[in-house]
C-alpha cells in the first residue's frame, strides 16, 4: 500500500510542472536545475524539483518542462537546510568527539517543502531554483545567466534571516 501512495505522489509531482496533466499537444524538454542560497550562514544540503534532485549551484540533470509556458505552472520544491553551516565548533575528523557532534549538528537540519509558481517565460531554459530568507523560494526557467542585468532574480546574495518572518498572506 505505502509503495501505491508514494508511486502515486511521484506521478503528480512529476506532473505538477505544466500546472495539470499535459495533454498530448505539450512537447516536454529536458532541462537541469540550478540552486542557489541567498541566506547568510546557512547551506542548501539538498533541494528537489518535482523529485528532481539538486546539490548546490552546480548543474543537476533532469528534469522535463513544457516548451511552452501556460498560465498556473507550478512545481513542488522540497530542500534541507543547514542552520548553522559553517561552524567553529567541530571537533577533528576521526576524534571521539566527531560522531556525537555530527549527530547533534544534523538534528538541527531543517526540512521545507512549498509548491512554487512558475513565472512566464518565452523559452524554456534550465530550472533556476532561489532560495531566499524565510523559506521562500523563487523560480526562473530565464536563459540568462544570474550575472545578467536582465536576469529576472536580482536578490543580493548572503541576505540576513530576520528575527521573525512575516505571516504569509497566501
Amino acid at each position: 500500500m505505502k509503495k501505491h501512495v508514494t508511486l502515486g505522489i511521484l506521478i503528480i509531482a512529476l506532473f505538477s510542472l505544466t500546472g495539470c496533466f499535459p495533454d498530448k499537444k505539450t512537447n516536454m524538454l529536458p532541462a537541469n536545475t540550478w540552486g542557489f542560497n541567498h541566506v547568510k550562514g546557512t547551506s542548501v544540503n539538498w533541494y528537489k524539483v518535482n523529485g528532481a534532485r539538486g546539490r548546490g549551484a552546480t548543474a543537476s540533470c533532469c528534469i522535463m518542462v513544457p516548451e511552452k509556458w501556460s498560465p498556473d505552472q507550478t512545481v513542488l520544491v522540497e530542500w534541507e537546510v543547514d542552520p548553522d553551516a559553517y561552524t567553529r565548533n567541530r571537533p577533528q575528523l576521526g576524534s571521539k568527539e566527531y560522531p556525537a557532534f555530527i549527530a547533534a549538528h544534523e538534528a538541527n537540519y531543517r526540512h521545507y517543502s512549498k509548491v512554487v509558481p512558475i513565472p512566464q517565460y518565452d523559452e524554456a531554459c534550465d530550472v533556476k531554483v532561489h532560495f531566499l530568507p524565510c523559506q521562500e523560494v523563487k523560480i526562473t526557467l530565464s536563459c540568462l545567466a544570474i550575472t545578467h542585468p536582465d536576469y529576472p532574480i536580482q536578490e543580493p546574495s548572503y541576505m540576513e534571516e530576520p528575527a521573525e518572518c512575516p505571516t504569509s498572506t497566501r
